[in-house]
């Protein structure tokens, strides 16, 4: 049970309701707050269950996280399940297993996620997703560090979507989640008991494909929007006040150039935008009086709506708020494959930027994807220099389809 007080720190982070340290901000005379070394006040918009947003895939990790429009196999579950229509295989299946936090020692910290799809015909397919995040073990201590119990906190989302095509070049799918966070149920934290939290959510995705002939040869554009955990909030506790699932707004390009028989490179970039309402600054944040920050009392699609609008610096901030992803993908003979990336937030929204590269494997019914993070500031990304990897099965070449 090593570095017991760093995981009791980040579980807590994540288990009671958070709130921006304003206080570590001054009010410039333009209006606008700043940091102490006089940078723009970082103001990080701040959700519950953030697991459902790790990009497990390690083909996408290769490519800066970037996913929402690139060829489908079952990962298409968290990035965009209307493209699984578009699958090569009838049937597919991927396990991915991503270390969580390697470089700072700890060794049972982990995300699981495991996927699959089935294609009924070729207008309709049906997918599935089990996604489990380990906590590791956890020493809890009292506020004057006297241990209380152990624990191995986790939380998990079990998921479906029926995906179907609605023209030659367009789809569109539904999923339907059930999300569990269980992070220190049976403590006691400011007189609160703490229990298992329980969400609903639902995921509601487009991809649209068009063939564009080039001198090169043959080419796809392929264009994908995707609409991610639009559910209800969570709570850990009898509080009435309840926490934003990490609701978000993706949307994906990706251009494939065939070659030949032999050689294709793919090029793709994802923008996204969690729908989540951006946290107040100042002493005007509970206008009510209710002791909740009022940007916290919006329902799940008002906030869905106010996020386009609501940051205290204004469209320039809003702007801020978008994440990017740059990637690559080569392909030999469909066999071997070559990836690289790059990922960007602004330094007041979280600041994770960092390259990436992988290889991937293909052999009859198998394959094999690793990814490897290079971090490229001083923020510390749980993903720092880790290797991750995932498994495919096409189980219909196996039966000889």
């Amino acid at each position: 049970m090593k570095n017991v007080l760093l995981q009791t720190v980040m579980i807590l982070a994540a288990a009671l309701v958070a709130i921006p340290a304003i206080g570590q901000c001054t009010l410039g005379k333009d209006g606008k707050y700043y940091n102490l070394d006089g940078t723009p006040c970082t103001n990080t918009v701040v959700t519950a269950v953030p697991f459902l947003r790790i990009v497990a895939d390690a083909r996408s990790g290769a490519m800066g996280d970037a996913g929402i429009a690139i060829s489908a196999d079952g990962n298409a579950m968290h990035f965009n399940p209307s493209k699984l229509v578009f699958a090569d295989d009838q049937i597919g299946v991927s396990a991915t297993y991503t270390p969580w936090l390697r470089a700072l020692g700890l060794n049972d910290v982990y995300l699981a996620y495991l996927t699959g799809f089935y294609k009924i015909d070729e207008f309709q397919t049906l997918g599935m997703g089990l996604r489990y995040f380990s906590l590791g073990s956890i020493q809890f201590t009292d506020p004057n560090g006297q241990p209380l119990n152990t624990g191995r906190p986790n939380e998990f989302e079990v998921a479906a979507a029926y995906a179907r095509k609605l023209a030659d070049n367009f789809s569109a799918a539904v999923s339907a989640k059930f999300i569990y966070s269980n992070l220190a149920a049976g403590n006691i934290v400011n007189g609160e008991t703490i229990e298992p939290g329980i969400a609903g959510a639902a995921d509601f995705s487009l991809t649209y494909k068009a063939p564009i002939q080039t001198r090169q040869g043959d080419s796809e554009l392929t264009l994908g929007l995707a609409l991610t955990n639009i559910g209800s909030k969570i709570t850990y506790t009898n509080n009435k006040f309840r926490d934003f699932l990490p609701a978000n707004f993706g949307l994906g390009a990706a251009w494939t150039l065939n070659f030949d028989d032999f050689n294709k490179i793919t090029f793709t970039t994802d923008v996204n935008k969690l729908l989540v309402p951006t946290p107040c600054q100042g002493l005007d944040c509970d206008l009510n009086g209710d002791g909740n920050p009022d940007f916290k009392d919006e329902s799940p699609i008002g906030a869905i709506l106010s996020s386009w609008g609501d940051a205290p610096e204004g469209f320039s901030e809003e702007l801020r708020e978008l994440m990017y992803s740059v990637g690559a993908e080569y392909w030999y003979s469909d066999q071997f494959a070559v990836r690289a990336g790059y990922f960007n937030e602004h330094r007041q929204k979280g600041n994770r930027k960092f390259f990436s590269v992988g290889l991937g494997l293909k052999y009859n019914i198998f394959g094999l994807n690793f990814s490897y993070l290079v971090p490229t500031t001083n923020q510390r990304n749980p993903l720092d220099n880790t290797l991750r990897f995932s498994l495919l099965f096409d189980f219909a070449a196996l039966a000889g389809e």
